[in-house]
């Protein structure tokens, strides 16, 4: 398919999604809330008329209505009233009080869509009380650029017209990807908590530049440049990073120098049991939800 039909029918998945959506309630319009907010105003995925989001001060409601022409207040209940699609994006210790408090207003046939780090399907069918559409995000924080990583595990009762719904969204902050929820400890370890290993290997970077007398601002540009364009790289190419590796290290070359320190250094270690890790404590939070 070509790149014009791609977004063609990207558009086109974007206008049926906006179609079958009456009301928006987004719980949470913090810096998450409000990146998916102006991604959806921005695609035309939903009009500003039909969005109603919440906050927890006043102050910010009002910022929020005046920057974006949408209904905003601190009444969680009154927004998930009547709506067809509540998406929440709030902090996962407040989630569990606040489906409590608007479960009586939320329609049957409304579909969850959780963005709330750490919260399960199960936890949200459970505070709800009865049988819900729920699809769980995992986002990241470059979504906040347009450049991040949504893994979406759909609950039993949701649809796969719920989880093309909740692709849309999130394609306006990025990549998404499908997943089964088994996976999204994993995923939340990788994915959700990466970037900050990466921010470490670009400072890393840019502090060895400084070591070898390059400007900081110039060595933290170079660093962050270089590990964007071999991102990019792999994805443009798909090929393995093995390979692409293999590509730059020339035979006798400097570049096998570095990477013997780095095996040396045990950096490929380090950062799978940094992830394996990570992991292991979204799981920890996960169970203590359930306890």
């Amino acid at each position: 398919m070509s790149s014009h039909a791609l977004v063609s029918a990207k558009g086109r998945h974007s206008q049926e999604a906006a179609g079958s959506v009456r009301k928006l309630a987004l719980l949470g319009a913090g810096k998450l809330g409000e990146g998916l907010l102006a991604g959806m105003l921005s695609s035309q995925f939903i009009s500003a008329s039909r969005v109603a989001a919440t906050v927890a001060h006043q102050p910010r409601a009002d910022e929020l209505r005046h920057k974006y022409g949408i209904s905003a207040s601190t009444n969680n209940r009154e927004a998930v009233a009547g709506a067809d699609l509540v998406l929440i994006c709030l902090k996962p210790q407040q989630v569990r009080s606040v489906l409590a408090e608007v479960k009586r207003d939320l329609r049957k046939d409304a579909l969850v869509i959780s963005a709330a780090a750490s919260v399960t399907i199960a936890m949200i069918e459970s505070a709800i009380g009865h049988p819900v559409r729920v699809v769980r995000a995992m986002p990241n924080t470059p979504c906040l650029i347009r450049q991040g990583m949504t893994a979406l595990a759909p609950g039993q009762h949701a649809t796969e017209q719920d989880v093309r719904l909740a692709r849309v969204i999130f394609d306006s902050m990025g990549r998404t990807v499908v997943a089964d929820e088994k996976h999204m400890d994993a995923i939340t370890g990788l994915s959700a908590s990466g970037p900050a290993y990466v921010y470490l290997i670009i400072e890393s970077l840019a502090e060895a530049g400084v070591k070898l007398g390059l400007p900081r601002d110039l060595s933290t540009e170079l660093s962050a440049q270089t590990l964007l364009g071999a991102s990019a790289l792999v994805l443009h190419t798909g090929e393995h990073p093995a390979k692409l590796k293999d590509v730059v290290t020339t035979p006798a070359g400097c570049t096998i120098d570095g990477l013997l320190e780095l095996e040396e250094g045990g950096l490929r270690v380090t950062l799978i049991k940094a992830v394996v890790r990570a992991a292991q404590r979204a799981r920890q939070l996960v169970e203590g939800q359930n306890s």
